[in-house]
């Protein structure tokens, strides 16, 4: 048993070298402390079934992901490519997971077709958040999960996703792109989980954060941001290096190796078997109107493309 996991914590099983993906244990907020005993939750993100992700790759990410006997699984979007020619792919895939999943879209989900990456999902058992919240039941224990829709294409409202919002139960948000983080702390969300940016996926001499968040303009690139220690505290958001990639496979760089996440709701943050610990945020900045209309068109075309009969 690792130091300072409860009795009710089960050990991790290491990660297969072969398909060289990451496995990095946190424990949750301080709320999540005082109010559940114990649950363990997987987090994976940018999935990309598609060509350019091996499948093997995605099998070993479920393999690895059930050796952890997670309570509940994460998956914060991007499930796949650039098409819906590996929608099939991804059903047989997700259907091998052994515990209750639930999930967000990302952008390349609506650029593919989001009614068709949908059906899919449910299909493989996968509960889709659409700016909504839900309560599980995990061990006799009720979590509150709050899943916001895509804000890279503009389909994300926080203000909605949280409207009925319980604050007597412990509760986690889902969103693609992590900046939304920053609205669901005030919305009464402690910590958010996200993905998007694949860590850089080149994380040698800091490339990561040169690209991502000095030239492109993310807060958060990879890793732990804002604060799980403090009462009160805003809260605190996990940015996943996720599994798949959309252009190129290349990964270089500890951090930026493919990922299965880990987080022991209800244990003490800080922990020394905690992978790392809180970030500061990059300055980051938000996408500007012209941004915003240009990815709105891209949109569009993409959906004109995939609308057109085979």
């Amino acid at each position: 048993m690792l130091a300072g996991a409860s009795e009710s914590a089960r050990p991790p099983v290491p990660p297969r070298a072969a398909a060289r993906i990451e496995l990095r244990r946190f424990a949750g907020h301080v709320e999540h402390e005082e109010q559940l005993s114990h649950l363990r939750i997987a987090h994976l993100t940018d999935q990309h079934f598609g060509r350019v992700t091996p499948h093997h790759v995605q099998r070993t990410a479920i393999e690895i992901t059930n050796e952890q006997g997670p309570d509940l699984v994460v998956i914060t979007g991007d499930f796949v490519c650039h098409s819906q020619a590996y929608l099939d792919e991804l059903e047989q895939v997700l259907r091998q997971i052994q515990a209750p999943v639930v999930g967000v879209l990302g952008n390349h989900d609506h650029w593919s077709g989001a009614e068709s990456v949908r059906k899919a999902l449910r299909r493989a058992g996968v509960e889709v958040l659409d700016n909504v919240h839900t309560v599980l039941t995990l061990r006799n224990q009720r979590l509150q999960v709050v899943g916001l829709d895509d804000a890279y294409t503009g389909h994300a409202d926080a203000t909605l996703a949280t409207r009925g919002l319980r604050t007597d139960l412990p509760t986690i948000g889902l969103s693609h792109i992590a900046e939304e983080a920053d609205k669901l702390w005030e919305l009464g969300v402690p910590l958010v989980f996200s993905g998007h940016t694949h860590a850089g996926q080149v994380t040698l001499a800091r490339m990561h954060e040169i690209f991502l968040g000095h030239l492109i303009g993310h807060k958060y690139v990879h890793g732990l941001y804002g604060s799980r220690k403090r009462a009160g505290a805003k809260g605190a958001v996990y940015v996943g290096a996720g599994i798949g990639a959309a252009v190129m496979p290349l990964r270089l760089g500890e951090r930026g190796r493919r990922e299965v996440a880990v987080f022991e709701l209800g244990e003490k943050a800080g922990a020394e078997w905690e992978h790392h610990a809180e970030q500061p945020p990059l300055k980051g900045r938000p996408p500007s109107e012209r941004t915003k209309a240009k990815r709105r068109e891209q949109l569009e075309r993409k959906r004109k493309k995939h609308a057109k009969p085979v």
